[in-house]
């Protein structure tokens, strides 16, 4: 069984497992009991669509969809009452265009799109389709942890042997390896949006470009590398894990930090309790590892960590 559903007009939000973030709203922006504007025949609630993914059923759309369709889908969401982890969930098929930020930190799951996908996407990596007429997405962070068989088409690349992923097709993404655990490594030949490495416990993401706001924000584990600029909030509520920037941040990086190591050779304007710290000799041969340079560029960084005093 699934649901069957046609839109008069995109909506946004649909199959969202947030609700678009529904703990910093609490039902103000979105109900996730209201039934969906737009619907024709139909009554489905923000609910219903997402229970039905948690089922494993496949949601069949005609008509569109607006931005943040299946927005963390795929995450066990521990303020639902789930453990935080990731689940296995159903299939998307979108007859129609989808808007942007398809598959925002989606964790797992197919999405088939039938139409354009508007940029910035999400978390997400074009694969072969086994569907005629449709485009077929999967998560990158299901791919990194190797619950992915299908073929990835190119330029994008994973070598095997090193385990690392290479984007280079040039579509802008964010939330890339959202909460990822493997011991992978990402690469983007290009500049990536909000949130990179959301939520990461392993890994290395390195972006050669620039990246926008939230980058690192609740980094748990591995490294993040912009080799690029950074929007504000680099770092925000960040846990573990290294994030290092080439190039300048804007403000308010380190907001709410608990934990982790931050590298600013660009500088950037760092919120309390983020304090500047010594750099040693373990510090200088992890940049020089993570960045392959020398010392003498290793120590053209500045460090930051949260003031536990």
């Amino acid at each position: 069984m699934g649901i069957e559903i046609a839109f008069t007009s995109p909506e946004r939000c649909v199959c969202d497992f947030t609700y678009n973030f529904y703990w910093q709203h609490l039902g103000k922006e979105l109900n996730p009991d209201a039934i969906i504007p737009s619907q024709k025949d139909t009554d489905y609630t923000y609910r219903d669509l997402v229970t039905s993914m948690r089922r494993k059923e496949t949601i069949r759309i005609s008509g569109g969809v607006g931005k943040r369709c299946c927005s963390n889908a795929g995450a066990d969401l521990r303020y639902f009452g789930g453990t935080g982890g990731i689940i296995e969930i159903g299939t998307m098929i979108v007859d129609g265009d989808a808007g942007t930020r398809l598959g925002m930190g989606l964790a797992s799951g197919s999405i088939y799109v039938s139409g354009t996908v508007a940029e910035p996407m999400g978390n997400i990596i074009e694969v072969t389709s086994d569907m005629a007429g449709f485009r077929k997405y999967r998560s990158i962070t299901e791919f990194l942890h190797g619950g992915v068989s299908d073929r990835l088409l190119p330029p994008n690349t994973f070598d095997e042997e090193t385990r690392t992923l290479t984007l280079g097709d040039g579509v802008l993404r964010d939330t890339i390896a959202a909460r990822c655990s493997a011991d992978c490594t990402v690469i983007v030949k290009g500049d990536v949006d909000l949130s990179a490495g959301m939520l990461m416990k392993s890994g290395l993401l390195r972006v050669c470009g620039n990246a926008g706001m939230n980058a690192g924000t609740l980094l748990a584990g591995g490294a993040v590398i912009i080799e690029g600029n950074t929007g504000e909030f680099a770092a925000a509520d960040m846990r573990g894990g290294v994030l290092i920037v080439k190039g300048k941040s804007k403000g308010f990086v380190g907001g709410k930090m608990k934990g982790g190591t931050i590298f600013l050779k660009g500088g950037g304007a760092v919120l309390p309790p983020v304090k500047k710290v010594a750099v040693n000799g373990e510090d200088y041969r992890l940049l020089m590892r993570l960045l392959r340079t020398n010392q003498i560029d290793a120590m053209t960084y500045t460090k930051y960590s949260v003031d536990r005093a």
